[in-house]
């Protein structure tokens, strides 16, 4: 992510075929814009 002057980051796309976890349909970053986002990260260890 590249932060900009606006105090913004452009993230790159969610790729394709990713797994989703609690939705029918897969995300992309446009359907997240505006909305506050939590990611979580785990391992099986």
């Amino acid at each position: 992510m590249t932060p900009t002057s606006g105090g913004q980051a452009n993230a790159p796309e969610f790729r394709e075929g990713l797994d989703w976890i609690g939705t029918d349909q897969p995300l992309r970053l446009a359907d997240l814009r505006g909305r506050l986002v939590l990611l979580d990260f785990w391992t099986y260890g």
